[in-house]
């Protein structure tokens, strides 16, 4: 460009000197009208080849540039540059978004992309059967007119998709779906849906295994104990040089008991689809009776305490959370030594509210923590016989916070104990004020917001127990 002006200058200061000389030699008249006319010839040329560039812009193509004449052809050349390097990035571009496409059309998952406003903009084979899409008719249009389900649209909508959720197909009624969205590009979002109806038939099966095989034990296994019972009860019906052999028999009969219970348990909430009910949990006294159960289980051989807001409660299915919460004190206990702390808190939290059981236990290592959940997985299998636990408490406690969209956390030290907290979701939280003005009756959806401002400090529930008097 530089080159261009150097030229127009030198262009404008020949034609003024050759002007003048014109002038000087001959007669000012004929120097303009000469002036004139290089000027006119130099528009006209100019105004072609400014034409000549209108023209191909319309349809630009490198093998109809014009090539031009002095900075025109400068002019053309950077063009030509320009439209190459372009053509070259959208042949690259293009042949990114055809490798994933076929990337995209050999995968077993069905995959939609969204835009910002949630439109299909585009989708594979796979996605296509599992909604009943077809992507020459449906893009640009919203996905939800094809997902019609209230737990989808709620999902679409949320900002926080690290959670999958499992549909029925519309198209298939037989078929689950496991469906995730995934942040895409700009603005832009990938819905990933996987096919897992074998494996629900299998988890299908496999529950109902379990569970016809813990019902058809529990007969036996009661019909045995009673009979021992019952000869436990008879003076002189068990001698004394099998005693012991009759106590091992007692333990390991109840023993088994204790787990075909938990495995019934277990089976009933994993089959339990249908989201709890909002009935209002009074949590006061179901925390005073916690309480009294984990004294009675610690036989004050520890100190309990207990610190809970006093308004704050929940709603839920109370049978489930009273498990789940029984569950994390009573493993506290059983893995605290004699003379230890275990404390129990129940506290509002950024909106949530919290259920903690600290203990001053032996500990877990950090590499047990993540299996923990899992059926009968044990730290220390020699220790959590002694302790009399069958290994499915923490399975039961996930599966009763997944019931209900919590979060079970878990923080361990070895020699310093561990914390065990229960976080339930905001939406299911509730103030003792709106229970007062509705007793006993399911929670309503929409509660008007307290004004934060003139709302008082909430008063705090402390109570402990210890086998210390100094304490």
């Amino acid at each position: 460009m530089q080159d261009i002006r150097l030229k127009l200058l030198w262009l404008g200061i020949s034609l003024t000197i050759f002007c003048g000389v014109i002038a000087l030699a001959i007669s000012l008249t004929i120097a303009l009208t000469f002036a004139i006319a290089v000027i006119l010839v130099y528009l006209i040329a100019q105004t072609y080849w400014a034409y000549r560039l209108q023209t191909w812009l319309a349809n630009p193509t490198i093998d109809t540039l014009p090539e031009g004449n002095n900075h025109w052809e400068e002019i053309f050349l950077a063009i030509y540059q320009i439209k190459r390097e372009h053509a070259y990035i959208e042949k690259e571009l293009t042949d990114t978004l055809d490798n994933f496409r076929h990337t995209m059309n050999t995968l077993p998952d069905g995959i939609v992309v969204l835009n910002q406003r949630n439109e299909i903009n585009w989708c594979n084979p796979p996605a296509e059967m599992q909604f009943g899409l077809d992507l020459s008719k449906d893009i640009n249009q919203p996905v939800h007119n094809f997902i019609r389900y209230a737990l989808f649209i709620e999902y679409l909508h949320q900002t926080n998709h690290s959670e999958t959720i499992q549909l029925k197909s519309l198209r298939h009624a037989e078929m689950t779906l496991q469906i995730q969205l995934i942040p895409f590009g700009i603005d832009q979002k990938l819905l990933i849906s996987r096919d897992i109806t074998a494996s629900e038939k299998n988890d299908i099966m496999r529950r109902d295994f379990i569970a016809n095989v813990s019902h058809e034990l529990r007969t036996p296994l009661t019909v045995v104990g009673g009979f021992l019972e019952t000869l436990s009860d008879t003076k002189g019906s068990v001698p004394e040089s099998i005693q012991r052999y009759f106590d091992i028999m007692m333990d390991q009969t109840s023993r088994m008991r204790l787990i075909v219970e938990d495995l019934l348990t277990l089976s009933r909430i994993e089959s339990n689809t249908e989201p709890p009910k909002n009935k209002v949990i009074k949590m006061p006294a179901l925390l005073k009776m916690m309480l009294n159960n984990a004294n009675a289980l610690s036989n004050g051989k520890h100190k309990i305490h207990l610190t809970a807001e006093k308004n704050l409660n929940i709603t839920g299915n109370q049978d489930e959370l009273l498990s789940a919460f029984t569950n994390l004190v009573t493993n506290a206990i059983r893995y605290t030594p004699e003379g230890g702390n275990v404390s129990i808190d129940w506290q509002a939290y950024k909106g949530e509210a919290v259920f903690s059981v600290l203990d001053t236990g032996i500990g877990i290592e950090q590499h047990h923590i993540d299996r923990l959940t899992e059926r009968f997985y044990r730290v220390d299998h020699g220790r959590s016989r002694n302790t009399g636990g069958t290994g499915l408490g923490l399975a039961i406690v996930k599966h009763i916070v997944q019931h209900h969209k919590a979060k079970l956390e878990i923080v361990s030290d070895i020699g310093i104990g561990s914390t065990f907290s229960i976080l339930i979701p905001s939406s299911r939280v509730v103030r003792k004020e709106i229970i007062d003005k509705q007793p006993d009756k399911p929670f309503a959806k929409n509660i008007p917001k307290k004004n934060t401002k003139t709302q008082k400090p909430s008063k705090q529930i402390t109570a402990s127990k210890s086998n210390d008097k100094n304490h």
